[in-house]
């Protein structure tokens, strides 16, 4: 079951009532004014006055999201002062403290100790480590979800700005810690339970809505942004690394026999032509709108994930709500006015020698150029991703060098929003307008094609056109107004990256946190002997604009 906004107010309020019943009736007790429990900061002193508790406790509880992990510290140690030592009471009663701490504060049964007066409890090794394990997993669990988590960079689509190997701190503070989508999961497990290929590793019981807590600045142009993939919303569990969408679109090339010759190509460049005339085989008959999608259902298993729960990516925000974003000539413009490339900023180049002999590994290495974002086309040319630095020095080795540059009006199937009417690709690309909550944009046949996986999948609405008319949750309509902000998002490395320009936008509630800092950094293509560690890189924030 999901739960509507309202319902969290009503568990809101239930929890808080819970709370200070409990107290007053524990206040009781223990010889306080049972009052107290009701005046706020107030209630919590004397709560640690009657655990027994230093007065530094005060400034744990009151500490943002530290005082998530003390309210349940405080309740497990209230407990333990009635007596209860069983795990079969602390764990049940400490997760559902809003019933149980009524029960001890009102139970005739139920007996207050003061600390001093309390038996010894004499633990056993098992049970302190058990303890301590505990609360550790409870306050690296709290510091994971709301403060800080740690992830490394898998591909060279931030290259050479964010590096293959490097190990990021993201601050998730910054832009508003978000509450889980699902919090009945495992704790430190993402989507799958390890080991496996497509068991969850979280039930959908209780879904929450997008709810955060108040943010230290917004997502700024220049940000680099750890967000929740877009399109992971359905995924091919057989493809996971891969788009779904971009896997429907490849088969609805393949089963549409009239199909544009640049589509084709498209196509033919991902899949070998014995693979494209096996799946035309293997589906025949008439086509019709949808075919590629139901074939792709029947070839691989298609699970869908709540927003939590998609593949983390690390991009720059290149554009903001509001913005109007255009790429003119791999040049990037926003609001009609060109701006500064990230200083690393990569882009492809042949690199030419007329000796053949290249360049040597080790000047590739001394370079840091990454061996995935190299391939050798024949004997004289090789192709690599280049930043500024790298491409002057290897000019000035006597090689040729040629930017690698799509010609304008040169329409590539796989950028968005994936229709002929925008020849757009990585080179040219827009003018194309980024959503902002509360603003209204003109909906036609043609500007539907930009935001209706925004209308659909991400503000849940019921979007049907019928008869060249556009139909939103059973309305005809000419316009739309978003309901949340949305961002676009683009890897330093802009020939190898598959960014917002492939996908589209980044919802607000997609949004994990902000690059804090590099803290690791481990060359994947190096032994320790030859410098694996990259010691330059290690508590490195210099990777923004």
């Amino acid at each position: 079951m999901q739960l509507s906004i309202p319902v969290i107010y009503i568990l809101t309020i239930i929890t808080l009532i819970g709370l200070h019943i409990g107290l007053w009736g524990i206040f009781k007790k223990a010889g306080k004014k049972p009052w107290l429990s009701l005046i706020p900061f107030v209630n919590i002193w004397f709560w640690i006055k009657v655990l027994g508790r230093p007065w530094w406790w005060m400034l744990l509880a009151c500490f943002p999201f530290i005082s998530i992990f003390m309210l349940y510290m405080m309740v497990w140690k209230t407990i333990r002062l009635y007596g209860k030592t069983s795990y079969l009471y602390l764990i049940p009663g400490t997760l559902f403290f809003m019933f149980y701490l009524p029960y001890l504060g009102f139970s005739k049964k139920e007996k207050y100790t003061p600390l001093h007066e309390l038996p010894n409890f004499k633990k056993s090794n098992a049970r302190d480590w058990a303890d301590a394990l505990i609360f550790a997993v409870a306050a690296a669990y709290i510091i994971r979800t709301f403060l800080v988590e740690f992830y490394a960079i898998p591909t060279s689509s931030m290259e050479s700005s964010l590096m293959v190997g490097d190990y990021l701190a993201v601050n998730k503070v910054q832009y508003g810690a978000r509450v889980p989508n699902t919090p009945l999961a495992i704790p430190f497990v993402h989507h799958t339970i390890p080991k496996t290929k497509s068991v969850k590793s979280f039930v959908e019981w209780v879904k929450l809505p997008y709810l955060k807590f108040p943010k230290l600045s917004s997502v700024k142009r220049g940000d680099a942004v750890v967000f929740n993939y877009p399109d992971g919303d359905t995924v091919a569990i057989e493809r996971q690394s891969e788009s779904y969408y971009a896997i429907v679109r490849e088969f609805e090339t393949m089963l549409n026999p009239n199909a544009s010759q640049r589509e084709m190509k498209h196509v033919l460049d991902r899949y070998p032509r014995e693979t494209v005339a096996y799946y035309q085989a293997k589906y025949p008959g008439d086509y019709y709108p949808g075919k590629g999608r139901d074939a792709v259902h029947q070839e691989y298993k298609i699970v869908a994930r709540p927003v939590d729960k998609r593949e983390n990516y690390v991009k720059r925000c290149i554009a903001i709500p509001g913005d109007r974003l255009e790429i003119v000539d791999r040049q990037l413009v926003i609001n009609d006015k060109p701006v500064a490339n990230p200083k690393r900023v990569q882009f492809s180049y042949l690199v030419t020698d007329p000796t053949g002999v290249g360049l040597s590994y080790k000047r590739q290495v001394k370079l840091d150029i990454n061996e995935e974002d190299m391939r050798k086309l024949d004997p004289y040319v090789t192709y690599y991703s280049l930043n500024n630095q790298q491409r002057e020095k290897i000019e000035g080795m006597g090689f040729t060098v040629t930017p690698i540059v799509e010609k304008e009006g040169n329409y590539d199937p796989a950028v968005m929003p994936h229709d002929p009417r925008y020849p757009w690709n990585k080179d040219f690309f827009g003018p194309l307008y980024i959503p902002k909550k509360g603003e209204t944009v003109a909906l036609n046949d043609s500007t539907i094609v930009l935001y209706e996986k925004i209308i659909r999948n991400y503000e849940k609405n019921d979007l049907q056109i019928r008869d060249g008319k556009i139909y939103i949750n059973g309305a005809e309509t000419q316009t739309y107004t978003f309901k949340m902000n949305y961002y676009f998002m683009m890897g330093d490395n802009r020939h190898n990256s598959a960014d917002s320009r492939f996908w589209g936008f980044v919802p607000e509630d997609h949004v994990v946190g902000k690059v804090w800092f590099v803290w690791l950094s481990l060359d994947k293509f190096k032994t320790m002997s030859q410098g694996k560690i990259r010691w330059n890189r290690m508590f490195n924030s210099n990777f923004n604009q």
